[in-house]
């Protein structure tokens, strides 16, 4: 079973490091997400039909929303660092992007001092110091692999970059996702709900999101499984029952396959640092 080493929640949003032994299905983040292998066997994340190989030298960068999977070599696990960033936090604090923290490639190279800033946010997690703060480590970190994934690359205004949901019955439906958590009748209740064949609002979905249905609500229900597990003291078989899940063995394994380990082993690691404001 993956486990984590350590986890950090804060005003960036998230950073783990994860010892993996079972790949992740494709799925998606509303962050932008950076994955860094530390040590092990290389893996490879798939960002949508491309694939990196996250070896030391590259690292894998995924924009918002953005479909993504994880896997490696069998009987080979690795550890990864892996950060989950918030887009406008990023944006209020390196004074180099757009809102939607869109990067230019997924392959990032780990040249200059990138492997060190690696090295340090790693050693400072795993320490478990309350007296540091990952925050400014982090923020170097992304901005400089942002900035490398930008590198001989023409960025698109920032009106680009943005994705607008122009049509009532995508709006429509993500908001009934927001309120079926618990009472999931699945997607085709969903798409007659808003006036839509199953076709037809599969499509529509995926043209102006990104991602399928599927994807998204699952996105969803992870997201709410962190949020009940770092800040609830609710119990692993009711957050399932909550979302929905006939048992808290499909809940495990929703989110160990969404997330990467199992809940129970999330909420043993997971630490809620405190926002501090970052030096200017």
């Amino acid at each position: 079973m993956s486990s984590a080493l350590a986890v950090s929640h804060g005003g960036f949003g998230r950073a783990a490091i994860y010892a993996h032994d079972r790949p992740m299905i494709t799925h998606a983040h509303r962050e932008g997400h950076l994955i860094f292998r530390i040590s092990g066997a290389p893996a490879t994340v798939k960002v949508g039909s491309v694939s990196v190989d996250c070896d030391g030298t590259m690292a894998a960068a995924v924009s918002p929303w953005e479909p993504h999977s994880f896997s490696f070599q069998e009987d080979a696990p690795c550890v990864t660092l892996v950060l989950y960033i918030k887009p406008m936090w990023f944006l209020e604090n390196s004074g180099s992007a757009d809102y939607a923290l869109n990067f230019g490639t997924c392959r990032v190279p780990l040249s200059g001092d990138l492997p060190s800033l690696v090295r340090k946010l790693t050693a400072l997690m795993l320490e478990d110091s309350g007296d540091i703060n990952v925050e400014t480590i982090l923020i170097e970190l992304a901005k400089r692999c942002y900035e490398v994934s930008w590198k001989d690359r023409q960025r698109p205004c920032s009106a680009i970059h943005r994705r607008r949901f122009s049509d009532f019955r995508v709006r429509r439906s993500q908001e009934l996702m927001k309120s079926y958590l618990s009472c999931h009748n699945g997607l085709d209740a969903l798409a007659q709900e808003v006036g839509l064949s199953r076709p037809h609002f599969f499509k529509l979905f995926k043209k102006q999101t990104g991602v399928t249905p599927n994807i998204y609500f699952n996105t969803l229900r992870a997201e709410q499984a962190i949020e009940d597990l770092t800040a609830s003291r609710k119990s692993v078989t009711d957050i399932a029952y909550d979302l929905g899940f006939a048992s808290q063995a499909s809940f495990t394994r929703f989110f160990s396959q969404n997330v990467g380990i199992a809940p129970s082993d999330y909420r043993r690691t997971a630490q809620t640092i405190s926002h501090r404001d970052l030096a200017t």
